[in-house]
């Protein structure tokens, strides 16, 4: 069954929950209305009906190697008080964008690599459990603006990708609200930041291990063919 939304109509009901937080994830200088969207997948279980309790939301630069509904058995494997599974970014990106807390918090394991770090998120393939996400007291206080307005001071944070911001920045506060699925489900493939001052650490982030069940060509990147 296909259901087709009205981009318009959810932005308008999409705004007033998340104009706060534009101001600190987007790219424009201010809170376009338009930008709401962008951030569709942090409020997707206040605008969507009550009958529909999981969502698997994409990208479309992906390439799928396996069949999606395997991707699915993924909600049967998120522990108690996880809302939304995703997973780990594969470039340097939250490095830089943490680069003054990194400074006042030299032991941090935010922005390091993975498998002891906290690298941030990619949320080119999310799993989102509208049902947890509405009944999580804790989740939905991180939505308020007095929330989003502390932990941006804390983290001293300015990003400018959306969701994937809010969803790391949350991540460095409260990692319990994530089940982190494996880099095969989300295989980014863009090395922008390889060239952008981070060759010494760039593999440290970029590998990953194991068959690829999802291909992300991100920042127009081409897909390997078969």
């Amino acid at each position: 069954q296909v259901i087709v939304h009205d981009v318009n109509e959810l932005t308008e009901k999409l705004f007033p929950i998340v104009e706060a937080m534009q101001k600190h994830f987007s790219a424009g200088s201010g809170t376009y209305y338009s930008d709401s969207i962008f951030f569709l997948s942090v409020a997707m279980h206040r605008i969507m009906p009550k009958e529909i309790t999981q969502i698997i939301q994409v990208d479309l630069d992906l390439k799928y190697k396996t069949n999606i509904r395997d991707l699915f058995d993924e909600f049967d494997n998120f522990p108690e008080g996880a809302v939304i599974g995703i997973a780990r970014e594969m470039q340097p990106v939250y490095r830089h964008t943490f680069w003054q807390y990194r400074r006042e918090n030299p032991q941090t394991q935010v922005g390091e690599p993975p498998p002891d770090g906290l690298p941030g998120f990619n949320s080119g393939v999310l799993l989102l459990n509208l049902e947890a996400m509405r009944q999580s007291k804790l989740y939905n206080q991180l939505l308020e603006p007095t929330m989003v307005q502390k932990l941006t001071e804390k983290y001293h944070f300015k990003g400018h990708l959306g969701d994937q911001d809010f969803f790391t920045m949350v991540g460095m506060e409260h990692p319990e609200l994530f089940h982190v699925l494996d880099c095969t489900w989300n295989r980014q493939l863009c090395t922008w930041w390889r060239d952008h001052g981070y060759s010494d650490v760039f593999d440290q982030y970029f590998q990953c291990e194991g068959e690829v069940k999802i291909y992300h060509g991100n920042c127009n990147t081409p897909i390997p063919e078969d």
